[in-house]
């Protein structure tokens, strides 16, 4: 009989995870694709089969599932599609579908009390007692919030290059670096600005992606690049404060997602929260992993907890480099 393994999903806007793993604590196979968030892509069903056929070829089927799905338990019709897609993989396995940040919150904290910041494509708060108790904050997608995510640093990049254009606003150096990391047409600003706008095959995850020049023009000393990434640090503490203020506890508090690999945007979000955030036990798969070996009532402790840890990192650098994980 082949060991017990357990699946987890990290589902994200931009990125998604998959892995497999045993009673040991190792992963037995990771691999990395797309977003599949229903909201803005239409074939997240497909990216996700495709994801869980890769993991689960050649191994024995899953006994316990746990999938962090984004913007689940939001809209009922597409949490219904989302957890028969996740059922379809893993028939016979103990399932349990949650909202992407749950699963990441339980992971930070491995399954304890705390406030998650996280900010990727969008941006959500979830709260937890340890005692049962939790609420979110955020999380309304980028039409009403996302406030502090990386599309809302990307939308304030497209929203500044644009009063630059007209002379709204004076940041000439930011606009040039814009334009020439789009390739646009700089003699035709205004018409090129639209046109890139118009043809954008995935807006979200597409603005999203501007973060990562806005960091880079922030680092470099760009005075507009910096009041972007300060106003979103502000948005993404008074998330964590208001959490604070409603589950009536300064837990302590972490933080998730790829908005933070800007060390600006860490460094300045901690400031006005005012205290470091921990460093997460488990990063969103993990949290997916360690929920679905509970589940099956396996011995976990700190010592297969890090375990854990360190086999998702090396096998997330075969993923991110292309070689799925074994």
């Amino acid at each position: 009989m082949s060991a017990p393994l357990v699946l987890g999903i990290d589902g994200g806007g931009s990125k998604t995870l998959v892995a497999l793993a045993g009673a040991d604590g190792e992963i037995a196979s990771l691999a990395q694709g797309s977003g599949i968030n229903p909201m803005d892509q239409p074939d997240w069903r497909a990216a996700l089969d495709t994801l869980l056929a890769r993991v689960m070829r050649d191994r024995a089927p899953a006994s316990a599932v746990v999938a962090g799905m984004p913007a689940y338990g939001e809209i009922a019709a597409l949490s219904a599609a989302q957890a028969a897609a996740v059922g379809e993989h893993a028939p016979f396995a103990h399932q349990r579908v949650v909202n992407d940040v749950e699963a990441a919150h339980y992971g930070a904290f491995a399954g304890g009390a705390g406030v998650l910041m996280l900010a990727g494509t969008g941006s959500m708060v979830w709260a937890g007692d340890g005692a049962g108790r939790s609420l979110r904050v955020g999380g309304y997608g980028e039409a009403i919030g996302d406030e502090g995510s990386a599309h809302w640093i990307g939308h304030a990049a497209v929203a500044l290059a644009s009063r630059a254009i007209d002379g709204r606003s004076a940041a000439p150096d930011f606009l040039a670096a814009f334009f020439d990391h789009l390739g646009l047409d700089a003699k035709a600003p205004q018409d090129a600005l639209i046109a890139w706008h118009a043809g954008l095959g995935h807006p979200r995850s597409e603005i999203a992606a501007l973060a990562m020049l806005v960091d880079r023009l922030a680092e470099a000393g760009d005075a507009a690049a910096l009041a972007i990434l300060d106003a979103a640090a502000s948005e993404l503490a008074v998330h964590v404060t208001a959490a604070r203020r409603r589950i009536g506890a300064a837990l302590p508090w972490s933080i998730a997602g790829g908005a933070f690999a800007s060390r600006i945007l860490r460094e300045r979000t901690a400031e006005r929260v005012g205290s470091a955030p921990l460093p997460p036990v488990l990063p969103p798969i993990g949290g997916a992993l360690l929920r679905a070996a509970r589940d099956l009532d396996w011995p976990v402790d700190e010592a297969w907890i890090g375990r854990l840890a360190a086999s998702i990192e090396k096998n997330a650098i075969h993923a991110r480099n292309g070689r799925n994980g074994t």
